[in-house]
């Protein structure tokens, strides 16, 4: 027996292709939900991997200077045929009185410059560098005088071109002797011979000490590093170059500044004045 779909009603003909429609439409839509989950899911990932990104402090590795510490002085080769070596310290008082706390300890000081000495023979060669037309000096005095004194440089041929007299103040301490910006000026690649005469007995010889200085240019790298250094920086870009007087007066600057720290006694150690690390700096002389 053939059932004919003719002539039956629409509703009962369309059922089963609604059912059909309807569970397809809710497979799309289950799928549409997964997807715009999916795509959601993907959005709040990105961006938080982008938050995260953005959030997160790539650690970095510290800059280095350039620059090395204060302390370390490179000292360059003393030029050769300097002629008379030089006397970092004095041979003896000559009538120059010392502190009742030195007679007392033993332990005599004596005149020194602040100059790094060369060689182990006897008498050692004193020199330093400097890259200044009027450089400064400094000396230890143990003196409590108020004597004459002088202080003098000489050219290379023996002529002496700055003298000055000098007014100690009759404080043992360390001093420093300038060059003023109005007289000789130090000439680029020449040598001079420095003297510092001190008359504590107008019937004997003065006590002195003597040396070398050598006015040098800096290459173009260090003279660039000067210009944007510090006072701390400035010592330590002249103690890398072997530059000794300027790095000196850079250091003794630091010293005043900051008393407490100890790189100025280092800084002398490393040139072997060990026993006037604790000497005072004195306000004279200039």
């Amino acid at each position: 027996m053939k059932i004919s779909l003719k002539n039956q009603p629409s509703t009962l003909r369309q059922a089963p292709f609604d059912k059909l429609r309807t569970s397809q439409c809710a497979a799309v839509n289950r799928q549409q939900s997964t997807v715009n989950a999916l795509y959601k899911t993907g959005k709040i990932a990105c961006a938080i991997a982008l938050l995260s990104l953005c959030c997160t402090l790539v650690p970095t590795k510290p800059v280095k200077s350039q620059i090395p510490p204060t302390e370390i002085f490179n000292a360059p080769p003393p030029p050769p045929g300097l002629g008379a070596p030089g006397n970092r310290t004095a041979g003896g008082k000559r009538g120059c009185s010392v502190m009742t706390e030195q007679l007392a300890t033993g332990e005599e000081k004596q005149l020194t410059a602040l100059v790094p000495v060369y060689g182990s023979a006897n008498p050692q060669v004193v020199f330093g560098l400097t890259t200044l037309s009027h450089p400064t000096f400094w000396f230890y005095v143990p003196y409590v005088t108020t004597a004459n004194a002088e202080f003098s440089l000489q050219n290379e041929a023996g002529e002496t071109v700055y003298k000055k007299p000098v007014s100690l103040s009759g404080k043992p301490g360390i001093i420093k002797l300038s060059v003023p910006s109005t007289d000789y000026s130090l000439e680029i690649g020449k040598r001079y011979h420095w003297y510092l005469d001190i008359y504590c007995d107008p019937k004997q010889p003065p006590v002195y000490v003597d040396g070398w200085i050598k006015r040098v240019e800096l290459n173009a790298s260090a003279k660039n590093q000067l210009n944007k250094a510090t006072l701390k920086q400035r010592a330590a870009i002249y103690g890398t170059n072997g530059i000794w007087f300027d790095y000196l007066n850079a250091s003794a600057e630091l010293h005043r500044q900051e008393p407490k720290q100890n790189n100025w006694a280092k800084i002398l150690q490393s040139v072997g004045l060990n026993n006037i690390t604790s000497e005072p700096l004195i306000d004279c002389c200039n």
